[in-house]
């Protein structure tokens, strides 16, 4: 219980309930509580080194100190070059995505390459343990800063929200393209009051969609940056019923009188600060 109240403590700063806080943004005032969402809710083994040698034929038994100093000439046959390219492999670096001059191309590549890891550290700076800390680094590497348009009181997934709004676009419908962001209301009791009323509280980015608009999204919850499946078309569902696949997530856990609750429900808004992907927007949910 002590544990739990701490937790929600350290969340109320960031407004993304996923591990320490910023520090830099509060959330106090009434647009945290009003909901931004539509009405509707081995590496290869090295290569032996193989040593050849020849031996000079023996004329006679008492020229065999002679041979002996042939082998030791042989001794001379450059294995230091193989040394060297040993060396080469080494200074290979995974954890910097590759370069690429599309800004959208470098988001998703600094995302895709931080799932799995339980902290996020982007080019030498380790960013907090939260969600909008996730979409501040990768966002980062677009030239993207996201603190311009924040307000007194804004939350960091309002603060963002305000600036794709200000900045690019907001939308509900339509087929979101990889790379623009997603916002989630709700996904924690924010102000602790027992309800449903704390407006936007999470943050990721969309990191594909598929044939079925079941949309897979990158964020950073308590445990590190994953991936999680959203599907808009049918939000109450965790599992397809025929094909078993998931086409939602629990986002929310279960609390005191309330079930858990899935990534399609708790859906907002996706945002789009980034230049377009060629792809046509296309419906993914009937709404």
């Amino acid at each position: 219980m002590k544990l739990g109240a701490w937790m929600a403590m350290l969340a109320m700063t960031t407004g993304c309930a996923t591990g320490s806080p910023t520090g830099a943004w509060v959330a106090s005032d009434a647009v945290r509580y009003r909901s931004a969402s539509p009405p509707a809710f081995p590496r290869a083994a090295l290569s032996e080194e193989v040593a050849v040698r020849e031996r000079a034929p023996a004329e006679r038994p008492a020229k065999a100190p002679a041979p002996s100093k042939a082998p030791a000439v042989a001794k001379a046959p450059a294995r230091k070059a193989p040394a060297k390219a040993r060396v080469t492999p080494a200074k290979q670096t995974t954890a910097s995505p590759a370069p690429t001059a599309d800004p959208r191309e470098r988001v998703l590549a600094t995302a895709r390459a931080l799932v799995g890891q339980s902290s996020v550290q982007v080019s030498g700076k380790r960013y907090p343990a939260d969600c909008t800390a996730l979409i501040d680094a990768t966002y980062s590497q677009a030239g993207v800063k996201f603190r311009g348009t924040i307000k007194p009181g804004d939350n960091g997934v309002t603060a963002m929200y305000r600036y794709a709004q200000a900045n690019g676009r907001v939308y509900t419908s339509g087929r979101p393209v990889p790379g623009d962001l997603v916002f989630f209301r709700e996904t924690y009791d924010q102000n602790r009051d027992g309800r449903r009323n704390d407006g936007l509280t999470h943050v990721g980015l969309v990191d594909g969609v598929d044939a079925d608009g079941t949309v897979t999204v990158i964020h950073r919850v308590k445990r590190g940056v994953v991936r999680y499946r959203m599907n808009l078309a049918r939000p109450h569902m965790a599992r397809d019923p025929k094909t078993g696949e998931v086409l939602n997530d629990m986002l929310r856990s279960p609390g005191p009188g309330h079930p858990h609750v899935l990534t399609g429900q708790l859906f907002a808004a996706f945002g789009s600060v980034l230049p377009s992907g060629p792809a046509k927007p296309m419906a993914v949910a009937a709404r």
